[in-house]
């Protein structure tokens, strides 16, 4: 045990552990804000075990995909049908292209719907009922499903950088403990700055624009035949790059906070002229 521990524990190794704990911290961020707000569906007394109970069990059941992914990677990868409708819709569609076009769309109807919720709101007591409305069991199983559907992108990444299971295993309980550690504090913020939430369903639904984006190229990266690639009415449906949504979120946040600041400064000035 302590000689292959050693052989683990080498430059290469430790290096790659740094950078894929780096991909999952990058990676994890909508996956973290996705939690924060499926959380609060929760009855309100069990919404921190909630989140701690889906991370555990969605960071295990991350380890068996990524166990079988090692194992059945070729054969998932390879497209199972292939779509030769000219104009219409052509390219490869294989397992991951599924997973991602499922995950996007199902996270962008959650946004859609809750954004669609938060503008029929009349009362704030209510719309707590409303969040609260799920048991724990339900909440807890929408975040395993939907943290394995993030992972799939992740884990794709970190086989690329390298295969030595327990590297890439090490590396994805971090990052769940990590979660674990921060969910609760997004959580509050997002209570406690009730604007923000707003922000993060925007950002959600930029998210599934992101996965659904991904499916695009999934069949042709995994099997390096750009021919793969996806195409609706001709035109080749492309992921956007990290940095863009990155950029797009930081967009997102700054307006955010200045029309926040603005606001609070018209109101002071409104409250100060009423009095005078």
């Amino acid at each position: 045990m302590a000689d292959y521990l050693l052989q683990l524990a080498t430059f290469e190794n430790l290096g790659n552990l740094l950078m894929l704990c780096f991909l999952q911290a990058v990676l994890g961020f909508d996956n973290l804000l996705y939690i924060s707000i499926e959380s609060q569906r929760a009855p309100v007394a069990q919404q921190a075990n909630v989140r701690r109970w889906g991370i555990m069990i969605a960071v295990a059941l991350r380890i068996v995909l990524l166990f079988t992914m090692i194992q059945l990677i070729d054969a998932m990868a390879e497209p199972f049908y292939i779509f030769e409708w000219t104009g219409i819709i052509e390219g490869g569609v294989n397992f991951a292209t599924c997973v991602f076009i499922f995950g996007g769309i199902f996270i962008m109807y959650t946004a859609v719907k809750e954004i669609g919720h938060m503008l029929s709101i009349h009362d704030l007591s209510t719309d707590v009922e409303h969040k609260s409305g799920k048991s724990a069991t339900q909440v807890i199983m929408m975040i395993v499903l939907m943290n394995l559907i993030f992972s799939f992108d992740s884990v794709l990444s970190a086989i690329a950088i390298t295969d030595v299971f327990p590297i890439l295993a090490t590396a994805i309980l971090l990052s769940g403990l990590a979660m674990v550690l921060l969910a609760d504090g997004v959580t509050r913020f997002l209570e406690k700055n009730r604007m923000y939430e707003v922000l993060g369903l925007f950002i959600l639904l930029i998210v599934g624009i992101v996965l659904i984006g991904e499916a695009g190229q999934a069949a042709a990266h995994a099997m390096h035949d750009d021919s793969l690639a996806l195409k609706l009415g001709g035109y080749e449906v492309i992921p956007m790059s990290k940095t863009t949504f990155y950029f797009s979120v930081l967009v997102l946040v700054a307006v955010e906070v200045i029309q926040s600041g603005y606001t609070r400064k018209l109101n002071a000035e409104r409250r100060t002229g009423a009095k005078h």
